[in-house]
């Protein structure tokens, strides 16, 4: 039996927990990272974290020796991780409409982190997953825990192509409900926290995944924590709880089937730029 968490016990089993969520948390700027783990913690809610090597307000990067602590942490707390692709990289096109014939599926990728940031590049589906795997070696390194065989694209923005790549060296795409979309990115004057808060609270349902971030550097008003507390305590107050992805019925059966097979460097990797 999948074990969940609810309400303020630590593991209860699913058949008390028989309405979850999927709180997942891709990386930002990091600002609000450490107030986001003591809300977590207090309210005993485990999330999915997909983490790429991201600028941070302090530090080497989301993924870099200032905040290898942090993630230490959230692994013995019991979270699940899984890469966000290494550099940020957007999925922009497909190139080729293979592979068929000998072809090499190739697409266009502009990351927003690494060595060529803002940059439009070609990647093949070798370097889309060796983009992939960089995050989740780090991960491993860093939270002593086994990464998902998840990933989720930077903006959520994939193709077929694209899915059809990773899943071949390992890794399904994660998006999130319509209702999931917790809106940290949208500018805090025209959509402020109240309003975000009581919309959340109003259309999720259970077996959402939810989406948010460790920080959004153009939200002049953090989302977190202010939205997230409440939001943690009010969908409590519903009945719904909170699992990782671990947990859903549309991944465990692949998470227990494809573990990852990953090198451990044991220091930061360079990007593979």
């Amino acid at each position: 039996m999948a074990m969940v968490l609810c309400g303020g016990s630590t593991a209860v089993s699913a058949a008390l927990c028989d309405k979850p969520v999927y709180l997942t948390l891709d990386t930002g700027h990091m600002g609000v990272a450490p107030l986001m783990a003591e809300v977590l913690q207090r309210h005993q809610v485990q999330v999915t974290f997909f983490a790429a090597q991201e600028k941070t307000r302090v530090g080497d990067g989301t993924l870099g020796e200032y905040w290898a602590p942090w993630w230490a942490a959230r692994g013995a707390e019991g979270h699940a991780f899984a890469s966000h692709t290494w550099d940020h990289a957007y999925w922009r096109a497909d190139l080729q409409e293979g592979p068929h014939s000998g072809a090499v599926q190739k697409f266009r990728i502009r990351p927003s982190a690494g060595l060529q940031a803002g940059q439009n590049l070609i990647w093949t589906a070798k370097d889309y997953c060796d983009n992939l795997r960089q995050a989740a070696q780090r991960l491993q390194v860093l939270t002593g825990q086994a990464p998902l065989p998840l990933f989720r694209a930077p903006g959520g923005k994939t193709s077929p192509r694209l899915i059809e790549a990773a899943q071949q060296c390992g890794f399904a795409h994660v998006g999130w409900a319509d209702a999931g979309f917790l809106g940290d990115e949208l500018p805090s004057g025209a959509y402020p926290n109240a309003q975000l808060l009581q919309k959340a609270l109003k259309n999720i349902r259970a077996g959402d995944i939810l989406m948010a971030h460790l920080g959004i550097w153009s939200r002049q008003d953090p989302w977190a924590p202010a939205v997230l507390e409440p939001l943690i305590v009010g969908l409590k107050a519903r009945g719904l709880c909170f699992a990782t992805l671990r947990e859903h019925p549309a991944y465990r059966d692949w998470i227990r089937q494809r573990p990852l097979t990953l090198q451990s460097p044991s220091v930061l990797p360079d990007s593979r730029q």
